[in-house]
């Protein structure tokens, strides 16, 4: 059971065509990239789209840190060949830091 929430957010690129591939591409993900999801320790990964911006949700066992997730996928060469792919749709928030994608929003509210 999931212990861990986490919400980010990344931009598309605004180009239609490309906002159209990268959904596509989502609709298929590798089976390689799921794995790595799963090994991380996250249970639940989705993803939501409004125009050009992205919202993830991330639901995680106890374990799971970002920090050991970025360094397996460091080492993984499909993990590396579908993040070098999806530059090619996304544009880093213009608050990120160099290198930066997806940013872990903080919660502001709650009910």
């Amino acid at each position: 059971m999931a212990t861990q929430k986490f919400y980010l957010a990344l931009d598309l690129k605004d180009d239609a065509n490309l906002i159209a591939e990268y959904k596509e591409l989502h609709e298929n993900v590798w089976p390689e990239i799921k794995k790595s999801i799963q090994d991380s320790g996250i249970e639940v990964l989705d993803i939501y789209c409004t125009g050009n911006r992205l919202f993830m949700i991330i639901e995680a066992d106890a374990d799971f840190t970002f920090e050991k997730k970025d360094q397996a996928d460091a080492v993984n060469e499909k993990v590396q060949e579908w993040e070098t792919l999806m530059w090619k749709f996304q544009q880093a928030l213009p608050w990120a830091k160099p290198g930066q994608k997806w940013i872990l929003m903080d919660k502001i509210f709650g009910l």
